[in-house]
Formats: structure tokens, C-alpha cells, sequence
């Protein structure tokens, strides 16, 4: 989008935020200021006559060319909004303009600045172009914008958890850095996973190795108590076979009592048997006797 607008002012630093609010629309100036304080404008190349920049809109990176030429102030941006006379993106380049042209002594340092963040140095006396002075010198806006196109399938790859697209060709310098960057930080995420994925399997087979412990323990406790059981029951029959042992003793014993009184009755019933045969014999010598008697006449 192109806008062409009279001005009366011969150079850029006397453009202030009232002069830009007076000729812009309300909700496009405040949007504007937002863009400058989120820290979204990007100057590559200004001076008192033109500014070259880009802006990080909400939609993607635009990019800007702002003259001041023959009176007039010419906006050229990338968007294609239709705010009149000029965009949000321009307005917020004037605005970051102006903030960066203020004298040096009273610039105010800022610590919220990104790594692409780049001060431009007031224009002096003569009028000479002041360019891009940044934390790192060999940020090209160029190379800014190739980065941010690679970014965006990056990113969609990253929350797919696809593997990177093929970086651009760009030479040495701290875009090419931040690409390496985030590849070194890829590949320490896939070596997390790998790592994490590793450690998983470990664990399953340890707590698989600890569940068949589990099993060997529980089947040997199991027999552990059924060896018990039949202990206590072993240690039972044992107590009965002593009593049964006692008893048997005892029996035994009056056995051998009983026999030794069946020997003395034995052996007095033979001694009076003895006797017996001795009076039987007696006895039959007095029969003789008597029948000898008897049969002898009389004298």
C-alpha cells in the first residue's frame, strides 16, 4: 500500500508522535504504539530523508519505505490494509523513528530489546545517512526475513515433532547462528527423547523382572507355608509316637514283671510238684504194703 501526504517539515526528526496522530486514525496510531512498545519495528536504514524497515504485524512480517520528497511523506508498505493516510505498520516506524533520533544523552537504555533488537544513531550536523548500527553487525534485514519464512515450517515441524526443514543458505553471521541454534536444540530434544525412550523400555523390564520376583517370592512363600503346615503336623504325629513309645515302655516293664512272677509260681508249682511225687510214691509203697498184708494167711 502507497500513501502520499503533504508536509511541510524538511526533515524526519521533526515529525513528532502529535504531528503523526493529528494526520492518522485513532485506532491505527494506537495500535501502532502498541507495535513499538511489544518491540515489533525493525529499522534497517534511515536518515533524515528515508527510512527502510520492517514490522512483525499479526499476520506476518511487512516491510516499509518511507520518503520525505518534494514535501510530501510517501509510505510504502507490504500490507495491504486499508487505513488512511498511512498504515499502522508506517505510523509505528515514525514512532520508533523519533524514538531512536532523540539526542544521544537523552536516550533511555532498554533491557527488553530482543537479540535482533538494533539502535540507530541520531544523524548529525551535515545531514549524512545514519545506518543500522545492532548488537551483532552482520544482522541483515534480508536474512532476518529469510529466517522468519524458515521459521514458520520450523515451528510447525517442532509441534509435529517432524525433523526440521533444510535450513537456508546463508554465510556466516548470527541468523545462520540462531539456525544452528535451534537445530543443536532439536537434536538435544530427540536425544532427550531417545534417552527418555530408553530409560522407559528399562523400566519396563525391571518392573517386569521385579513382577516375576513377585511371583517366585509369592509361590515360595506359599510352599514355605505349606512346609510349615505339614511340619507342625509332622511335629504332632512325633508327640503322638512318643506317648504311643511311653506307653509301650511301660507295658514292657510290667511284662517283664508279670513274667518273672510267672517263673516264681513256675518254679513253686515244680517244687510242689516234686513233693507231689515223692507222697504219690509214699503212697504206693503203703499200698504194697497193705496188699502184701492182705494177702498173707493167717498164722
Amino acid at each position: 500500500m502507497r500513501n502520499k501526504i503533504p508536509c511541510s517539515a524538511d526533515r524526519l526528526g521533526l515529525l513528532n508522535p502529535q504531528m503523526i496522530q493529528a494526520v492518522a486514525e485513532a485506532s491505527a496510531f494506537q495500535i501502532a504504539q502498541q507495535y513499538v512498545t511489544a518491540n515489533r519495528v525493525r529499522i534497517a536504514e534511515a536518515d533524515e530523508s528515508q527510512i527502510r524497515s520492517a514490522v512483525v504485524g499479526n499476520a506476518g512480517l511487512y516491510e516499509q519505505n518511507i520518503q520525505l520528497k518534494d514535501g510530501h511523506l510517501v509510505s510504502k508498505c507490504s500490507c495491504t490494509l486499508p487505513e488512511e493516510p498511512m498504515c499502522r505498520h508506517c505510523i509505528a516506524v515514525l514512532l520508533e523513528y523519533q524514538r531512536w533520533a532523540q539526542p544521544q544523552q537523552s536516550r533511555k537504555p532498554s533491557l527488553a530489546k530482543e537479540p535482533i533488537a538494533a539502535f540507530l544513531a541520531g544523524p548529525s550536523d551535515n545531514g549524512k545517512r545514519a545506518t543500522l548500527q545492532s548488537c551483532t553487525s552482520d544482522v541483515k534485514l534480508n536474512e532476518v526475513m529469510v529466517f522468519l519464512e524458515w521459521l514458520q515450517p520450523a515451528t510447525k515441524a517442532l509441534e509435529k515433532q517432524e525433523p526440521l526443514p533444510t535450513p537456508p543458505a546463508l554465510g556466516p553471521g548470527s541468523v545462520t547462528t540462531w539456525i544452528q541454534t535451534i537445530w543443536n536444540l532439536e537434536d538435544r530434544r530427540r536425544e532427550s527423547e531417545e534417552v527418555m525412550t530408553n530409560l522407559e523400555t528399562l523400566l519396563k523390564d525391571r518392573e517386569a523382572d521385579v513382577g516375576h520376583l513377585t511371583k517366585q517370592l509369592q509361590l515360595s512363600l506359599r510352599e514355605s507355608n505349606a512346609a510349615h503346615a505339614t511340619t507342625q503336623e509332622l511335629q504332632r504325629e512325633v508327640a503322638s509316637y512318643k506317648e504311643v513309645l511311653t506307653r509301650v515302655s511301660e507295658l514292657t516293664a510290667e511284662v517283664v514283671r508279670h513274667a518273672a512272677q510267672m517263673r516264681a509260681v513256675t518254679g513253686d508249682m515244680l517244687q510242689k510238684g516234686s513233693q507231689l511225687d515223692k507222697l504219690v510214691s509214699s503212697f504206693k509203697d503203703v499200698a504194697e504194703a497193705l496188699e502184701s498184708a492182705v494177702a498173707l494167711p493167717p498164722s
